[in-house]
């Protein structure tokens, strides 16, 4: 499992609740409006990453998946209205199908 980020600029307001949706699905937790952060495996990844190109638009939106190591993680500055860092590191997040 690896710590992912997803970040997504999208036009439309169906496309952009599906993206957020698929990540919601994924057991990630949304740390921002268009921001998901959570841990994946690669196969999770790849299949977030199809799904999400099937839902936008190529020649105006965007959805970037960042991975991130633990050690790089736990370098992140949170500041002002943070997410809670325990609820996408520790066993916490529980994924519910």
């Amino acid at each position: 499992m690896t710590m992912v980020w997803v970040v997504y600029d999208i036009a439309k307001n169906r496309a952009r609740s599906h993206v957020s949706r698929i990540c919601q699905d994924k057991g990630l937790y949304r740390v921002q409006k268009s921001v998901f952060l959570g841990n994946l495996n690669a196969n999770e990844r790849d299949s977030l990453a199809l799904e999400c190109e099937q839902e936008i638009d190529p020649k105006v939106d965007s959805v970037y998946v960042f991975p991130m190591d633990d050690d790089s993680f736990k370098k992140v500055k949170l500041l002002g209205q943070a997410f809670d860092r325990k609820l996408v590191s520790d066993e916490l997040l529980t994924k519910f199908f």
